[in-house]
């Protein structure tokens, strides 16, 4: 009798599976030490919220953290007045957050989907291989090489921007564009980067979930006469919605974090107002600036909201009747 099937209050079942997966629990172990380690821990600094912190010589972090003035929820007040510069500065990070994680969802969802279905039906396992491994490179390449390549590809004809030299070519355009000095153009062009960059390694998870789809399947579509295209319809979809509805979930627990290397390097004086996001907001007004507390404030904040996401998600998934986290 397993733990899971063992009834309420049933401690001899329980200590009985407990002993007989003994090596799975030691196996265990270090994962969670790590995660209490790099995870809980840091969790006591979240106190300097509340604080003004003065950094002291000679004493040790738990002895200032006693002896910081506690200024309650001041710097939560900070962020969330909008009468105030930094409360709306904070909203603008926030709203160009999600609007940049939403794009990096919606297209690197799809786009990781289309590109599997496209894989799957490759028969040639060689050529597939070669395939998969010049999508899978980009994701290796540091975001400071992605950025400059963006960088380049963006730029005016003069400095080898590519990209408008192929859009004046197919006429798209009557006059070179200055994507990164114009606002409107910087949410496409963060999830443009994010989806060159980790497209093919978006894959991995949907191309081994349709490696367990039972080929008797697609034998009974071909018996009915299905093509190609029907049976990734009506068999490969269906067959990998679970994997794509947990991916979805998780996902969107990561909404309030939309990246922080293209928002930094590329973001500049003319498009700050769209490509200012939360890590960039806590790094320029509260690390950089010394204002740790604020700093502290918005990123409980935030975790609050990624909870929040993630929780209505799940509930959601639930209720439709599909795959779930918890």
């Amino acid at each position: 009798m397993s733990a899971l099937t063992s009834p309420p209050g049933d401690k001899k079942g329980l200590a009985k599976t407990l002993k007989s997966q003994w090596q799975l629990l030691l196996m265990s172990v270090p994962m969670l030490l790590y995660a209490i380690l790099f995870s809980y821990t840091p969790l006591m600094g979240w106190v300097l919220a509340f604080q003004v912190w003065r950094p002291r010589i000679g004493l040790s972090t738990f002895q200032q953290f006693r002896q910081n003035e506690w200024v309650g929820f001041y710097n939560f007040r900070q962020l969330l007045d909008q009468n105030l510069f930094m409360g709306r500065q904070f909203r603008l990070a926030v709203e160009n957050t999600v609007a940049q994680s939403m794009l990096i969802l919606i297209f690197g969802t799809i786009g990781a989907i289309i590109l599997s279905l496209m894989l799957h039906e490759v028969r040639q396992i060689g050529v597939k291989r070669i395939i998969q491994n010049i999508l899978y490179l980009p994701h290796f390449l540091s975001w400071v090489i992605v950025t400059g390549l963006a960088s380049v590809a963006l730029a005016m004809p003069v400095s080898g921007g590519f990209i408008n030299e192929v859009l004046l070519t197919l006429r798209i355009i009557n006059e070179p564009v200055h994507f990164l000095a114009n606002p409107q153009y910087f949410w496409g062009i963060v999830a443009g980067t994010h989806l060159w960059k980790n497209l093919g390694w978006n894959t991995i998870l949907y191309m081994a979930a349709m490696t367990a789809i039972d080929p008797a399947l697609y034998e009974a579509a071909s018996i009915d006469g299905a093509s190609r295209y029907r049976k990734m319809w009506h068999v490969t979809l269906p067959c990998i919605r679970p994997t794509i509805v947990i991916l979805l979930i998780m996902s969107i627990g990561w909404l309030m974090q939309s990246g922080f290397e293209v928002q930094w390097f590329l973001g500049r004086g003319p498009n700050l107002p769209r490509a200012e996001n939360l890590d960039t907001f806590i790094l320029r007004y509260g690390i950089i600036d010394g204002n740790f507390g604020l700093a502290t404030a918005a990123g409980i904040i935030r975790t609050g909201l990624s909870i929040a996401l993630l929780t209505g998600a799940n509930f959601v998934a639930r209720r439709l009747g599909e795959e779930s986290l918890f």
